[in-house]
């Protein structure tokens, strides 16, 4: 059964973990609020950007739905004393895109080019004296002082997230954007197939390894991908993106205009549904 949600999920949670199941080969045809016209996740605040960047990068941590950090790439992690010396292991397995391992140096690089345009990675490295890879897994975050929201900060959700990519990219100068969109995620940029105001590709990453512990909550918990192919297809007007979700050439509409929700709710083939209970402001 098709359905239209008349609120986005944080996290595209319906690529990620959907409710949905489809006969193979298993693509999911969305129709996304905006085109996504920026690719490097930290560049803006818009959500389409958001989405995409939780769909191809991955976080050391994330909230869950009582907006409590939980861990995500990260296994273990350990606070001395002082409150001054944050120290974290990596789960086991963490691979990029392109086969290379997850390594300490990679998350050190991401941390410091996100902070360097995110307000809130600004506030925290402020507080950072020195960043100290342990090993390859390991890594530790030295305060100058206690800062009560290290952890907070690294599981921030919305706006610019703090993802982890590769040291070499991550190493871009902050004001020019990234040229390559390797993640760790649970889905790949299929570049090639991108149609400019039309159509984005993601591929399911098969190297990908969710968590083990825990359950899928808010952008928590374990990342299961059902499907192989997400495609995000753009559809401003909605009308046409109406007809293109009864007539079955789409099957999820992110955020189908008010004015069509009674419409979409008569088709017994439709499931209009909230997927998001604190909503959206749009400007």
């Amino acid at each position: 059964m098709r359905k239209a949600f008349p609120i986005a999920a944080l996290l595209a949670a319906a690529f990620v973990a959907p409710t949905v199941a489809f006969a193979q080969p298993k693509t999911i045809k969305a129709v996304m609020h905006s085109d996504l016209k920026v690719l490097d996740p930290i560049w803006t605040t818009a959500n389409i950007v958001r989405n995409h960047g939780y769909m191809v990068w991955d976080t050391l941590f994330a909230m869950d739905e009582k907006l409590a950090p939980q861990p995500q790439m990260v296994d273990t992690w350990q606070v001395s004393a002082d409150r001054l010396t944050y120290t974290f292991t990596l789960r086991d397995g963490l691979k990029w895109h392109d086969g290379g391992p997850v390594t300490a140096e990679d998350c050190i690089a991401s941390l410091k080019r996100w902070g360097a345009r995110d307000s809130t990675g600004s506030k925290l490295l402020s507080f950072v004296a020195a960043f100290e890879p342990v090993n390859d897994r390991s890594f530790r975050i030295v305060l100058k002082e206690p800062y009560g929201l290290v952890i907070d900060s690294l599981a921030k959700p919305g706006g610019s997230t703090p993802l982890m990519m590769p040291k070499r990219i991550a190493d871009t100068p902050a004001d020019k954007q990234i040229g390559e969109f390797i993640g760790s995620g649970p889905f790949k940029l299929n570049n090639k197939e991108r149609v400019v105001g039309a159509k984005l590709v993601f591929d399911r990453f098969d190297g990908y390894v969710p968590r083990a512990d825990g359950v899928a909550s808010f952008s928590a918990g374990p990342k299961v991908a059902y499907f192989d192919r997400v495609e995000w297809h753009i559809l401003p007007d909605p009308a046409t993106a109406a007809a293109a979700l009864q007539n079955g050439e789409v099957d999820w509409w992110e955020t189908p205009f008010p004015d069509v929700i009674p419409l979409l709710k008569k088709n017994a083939q439709l499931k209009v549904d909230v997927a998001d209970p604190l909503g959206n402001i749009g400007s």
